[in-house]
């Protein structure tokens, strides 16, 4: 299945067009389609948002569409960035200054709280109008500082309980970041992954109508 990969976020793009080939579609991005579009994301949850993008984009292209919308909850922060992760600081996609405003938040938080969890809502809609759309969630904590560079957004701040192995997962002892692991040690167990492996083993009775 060909399908139109939702975002105009490269590291987003990278991660989707990873996961979705491994499901074995063809991947093609808004570039590739010569599409240039922003829609409003008025929703108040990560699947309201998700399904949104997913919409616009199906009817630009006409292609079954994958939009994902997804960030950090902060518990300290009583939940936030949230839905307004890209747009933190004011400047949708700033990860630089998202990051430093995160950092200022959370600069009297100790070590035990804080806690946080990334979430990630993906939309698969047909151009018959059928939608499915999953949620996946990564434990972890908020570092106090930024550390690595594979990665976007909070990558860098973001430390997950658990790291992927050749053999499932397993604790990460070593508190790497999301930006220090390696993709696949990332996709075993992110927020994003999880969301898509729900959206793979659904994917084939959604086809079929069931």
């Amino acid at each position: 299945m060909t399908v139109c990969a939702a975002t105009n976020n490269p590291g987003k793009l990278r991660e989707l067009r990873r996961i979705l080939e491994r499901m074995g579609c063809q991947v093609k991005s808004l570039r590739e389609l010569g599409v240039e579009l922003d829609p409003e994301e008025t929703g108040t949850t990560f699947a309201e948002n998700a399904r949104i993008k997913a919409e616009a984009f199906c009817k630009a292209t006409g292609l079954p569409t994958v939009a994902d919308d997804s960030g950090l909850c902060v518990d300290a922060l009583g939940g936030a960035p949230g839905v307004y992760s890209a747009r933190y600081a004011g400047v949708h996609g700033d990860d630089e200054a998202n990051n430093r405003k995160l950092l200022a938040e959370m600069k009297e938080v100790p070590a035990g709280q804080r806690a946080a969890r990334f979430v990630s809502a993906v939309c698969l809609i047909l151009p018959d109008g059928r939608t499915l759309t999953v949620e996946g969630e990564c434990p972890g904590r908020v570092d106090t500082r930024c550390r690595g560079d594979n990665g976007f957004g909070y990558d860098p701040l973001f430390i997950p309980d658990r790291v992927g192995t050749s053999t499932g997962t397993a604790p990460n002892t070593d508190g790497r970041s999301y930006a220090q692991l390696a993709d696949a040690e990332k996709d075993a167990i992110s927020h994003r992954g999880r969301a898509m492996e729900a959206l793979e083993a659904r994917l084939g009775d959604f086809l079929a109508g069931n």
